[in-house]
């Protein structure tokens, strides 16, 4: 298991474009791929399991990966956080 923490710098937080962004890379991996926000948890291959966490600028989030692939996935999403959020 991987995770990584990241606090959302985007001053629109987590809307459509990003979320789009990120379900789409997520679904590249086999590995289960999680979002938690103050404990509220979210599957990030789906774009409701994102948007239904309402992420906004300041929020601290954990982001844990987990199965076969879950290098690559995690060094992946932790990329796209980090240029796109």
């Amino acid at each position: 298991m991987k995770d990584f923490k990241y606090v959302i710098q985007d001053e629109q937080g987590i809307h459509a474009r990003p979320a789009g962004v990120l379900v789409k890379a997520a679904n590249e991996f086999q590995s289960s791929i999680r979002i938690d926000k103050n404990g509220q948890k979210g599957d990030l291959k789906s774009i409701f399991g994102i948007m239904g966490l309402c992420i906004k600028k300041g929020d601290e989030i954990v982001v844990t990966v987990e199965g076969p692939d879950e290098d690559q996935a995690a060094e992946k999403m932790e990329t796209l956080f980090r240029q796109q959020l």
